[in-house]
């Protein structure tokens, strides 16, 4: 057996015992080059006995440890920076195609604000491609005379070293204007100097024009173009801040409402384009500007105008309409038109915009009053005339808010059997809510309604509300009873307004027996046929008539065997002194003979004490109403409340 000493070579066991090295790391270090051993047949590995010897003997043991941790860590650390390296190509990569694709533009600029980089979207901007706009900057694009703004720009930049959100006009090749909202923020040297601008841009034209265009909406009437109230208030407005004097003229055609139910509206509409542009290029003359208010109502604004100036000037506007026929549609028809104009001066008769406006509606509504065809000058009437006038244009814009608003409010009153005063009807009285919330009575506001047009819009809505509770009652199963409404005048002498109420009924077949629709007796007495008319066409709908406040005339008794009505309601006047004057008591004793003797059932109203019930039904009245019974109350309480026990079907109370 060989001594170790006469041995030349060791194994790797060997070797790793006397250097204190891993069997690992020496095959590491075979495979490196650092300590190379010798392979034998069968592939084991022999190292040289002296260099063995050797290096056990010396440090390089412990320096090739060294060595080797220092060559470890250094690839590890190139392993880290190629990771690193990695991710940072991959996050320019993500963020190229983020910014390259971009629909904003993203820029960069210099010191100078010349562009040194542009992505894509700058195409889409000024539609050439950013290469060719390397060197350039916003205000090679930009439309005069926005220079000044695109210059306080760069001024606000420099001072806050940032801008968000700043707006300006900007024009691309193709010369077509580009609102842009831009982004910005400067770029500082390590010096603090200014090194260049980064930034965003977006392409808002889009959104501007449509910005625009809303704003040109609520400003301009949307038929004629013209610029409509709001902006006649503006320019009032601007007007007294500058402590100019003028004056607003409103125009109002006359009796349009007829010529456009004669025509039709949409030749109404052109014949509306017509008079703008007449009174426009009669204004422009005159050095005034037109508004239109809203349906068959202009304004003209003549600044520097006092009161004589601007009376002459409202008389040519009103001459011109006099003068220019209107032609309709392409029938060859001209109409001949007439208007009103109202005059108010600023700041004479009023130094705040809403006041003006509002002294010129009262004096339009003069002139109106006075016979049409005229200008009147605020206040020129005075006395009573201002007063009333002032009144009515109060009432004209209170109801216009109350319908808009739907503050019309119904309330009833029953209608008993003197008998045992069970209540067989009730009567729907309106009321309207003040903006105080207190409630209006009829006799302040029915009269304005009438003179101003309006008390149609009312006689519609408070049918179409007392046919909606009638179906909700019906549904709920509560008792059939009868409701009575009172219809103006002005309403059943409107064709177009009768169209619409028929209308209104064909579509409530479950509740038109439950309706009495009642016109006064002077009402009815001022238009016979159109009064037998639509109480024909009442009838033939299934609904039933009535005659109120009968006995006011005694030309009605004629006529009654004419009008095939349901009811007669005795004048409350009569009645409410029926105990104390002998006169009245003959008086309604007459009117209930007559009533009775042509088969129809008299009511009298404003029954107040127990002692007309009785002088009443000695009478042969059989039916009252009044405060005796009930004051009226809310439509909508009486629903709350259970039926009374006391209430009869119509069926059942044959009436």
């Amino acid at each position: 057996m060989t001594n170790s000493r006469d041995r030349v070579e060791y194994s790797i066991q060997e070797v790793a015992e006397k250097l204190g090295v891993p069997v690992q790391k020496l095959r590491r270090w075979d495979a490196q080059g650092v300590l190379v051993a010798r392979r034998t047949d069968g592939g084991h590995r022999r190292y040289a006995k002296e260099i063995v010897d050797g290096l056990a003997a010396s440090t390089l043991g412990s320096t090739m440890d060294k060595y080797n941790d220092e060559l470890e860590h250094a690839r590890k650390t190139l392993q880290e920076k190629r990771r690193i390296i990695q991710l940072l190509l991959e996050s320019e990569s993500r963020y190229r195609d983020l910014v390259e694709t971009s629909h904003d533009l993203i820029w960069t600029t210099d010191s100078q604000g010349r562009f040194t980089y542009l992505n894509g979207a700058c195409q889409e901007i000024f539609g050439v491609k950013p290469q060719d706009l390397i060197g350039r900057c916003f205000f090679d694009y930009e439309m005069r005379p926005s220079h000044v703004s695109n210059r306080r720009f760069l001024s606000q930049l420099r001072k806050h070293g940032e801008v968000k959100n700043y707006m300006t006009r900007l024009a691309g090749a193709d010369g077509q204007e580009r609102w842009v909202g831009i982004n910005a923020r400067v770029a500082y040297d390590e010096n603090g100097g200014m090194m260049g601008i980064r930034g965003t841009a977006r392409d808002i034209t889009e959104q501007q024009r449509a910005a625009l265009q809303i704003e040109y909406l609520a400003t301009h009437d949307a038929l004629t173009g013209l610029p409509n109230r709001v902006s006649l208030q503006k320019a009032v407005e601007k007007a007294l801040e500058n402590g100019e004097k003028g004056a607003v003229a409103f125009v109002d055609l006359d009796h349009f409402k007829y010529v456009n139910d004669n025509v039709g509206h949409r030749q109404g509409d052109q014949i509306i384009l017509s008079v703008g542009g007449l009174l426009r290029e009669t204004a422009e003359k005159l050095g005034g500007d037109v508004y239109r208010l809203g349906g068959d109502e202009f304004a003209v604004h003549l600044r520097n105008a006092l009161r004589p100036q601007a009376t002459q000037a409202a008389e040519t506007l009103l001459s011109q309409l006099r003068v220019q026929p209107m032609q309709v549609g392409s029938d060859s028809r001209v109409l001949k038109l007439t208007a009103s104009s109202g005059v108010a001066l600023y700041p004479f008769h009023a130094n705040e915009a809403a006041a003006l406006l509002a002294a010129a509606d009262i004096a339009l509504y003069q002139a109106k009053d006075s016979g049409r065809n005229r200008v009147v000058t605020y206040g020129q009437d005075g006395g009573e005339a201002l007063k009333t006038t002032t009144k009515r244009v109060l009432w004209a814009k209170q109801l216009r808010e109350v319908l808009d608003e739907d503050r019309l409010m119904l309330y009833t009153q029953p209608v008993v059997r003197l008998e045992d005063q069970a209540v067989m009807h009730q009567e729907v009285l309106v009321r309207i809510e003040g903006e105080d919330g207190r409630i209006v009575a009829p006799g302040q506001f029915i009269e304005a309604a009438e003179s101003l047009g309006m008390v149609q819009e009312i006689d519609l809505r408070v049918t179409a509300k007392l046919i909606e509770h009638l179906r909700a009652e019906a549904q709920r199963g509560a008792p059939r009873i009868r409701h009575f409404v009172n219809l103006s005048r002005v309403s059943i002498t409107d064709p177009h307004w009768t169209k619409k109420f028929y209308a209104l009924l064909q579509g409530a077949p479950e509740v038109r027996n439950l309706l009495v629709f009642e016109v006064t007796e002077s009402a009815a007495m001022s238009e016979v046929s159109v009064t037998k008319g639509f109480i024909k066409e009442l009838k033939h709908l299934g609904c039933r008539f009535g005659l109120d406040d009968f006995g006011s005339g005694f030309s009605s008794f004629y006529y009654l065997r004419q009008f095939d009505v349901d009811y007669l309601k005795i004048d409350g006047n009569f009645v409410r002194d029926l105990t104390r004057d002998e006169g009245n008591r003959i008086f309604v004793k007459a009117l209930c003979d007559v009533g009775s003797g042509l088969s129809k059932q008299v009511v009298a109203k404003w029954v107040e004490t127990p002692e007309a019930i009785v002088l009443l039904r000695d009478m042969g009245v059989k039916f009252g109403q009044g405060y005796l019974f009930q004051h009226p109350k809310p439509l909508i309480e009486l629903a709350r409340e259970a039926a009374p026990t006391r209430i009869k079907r119509a069926s059942e109370a044959g009436g």
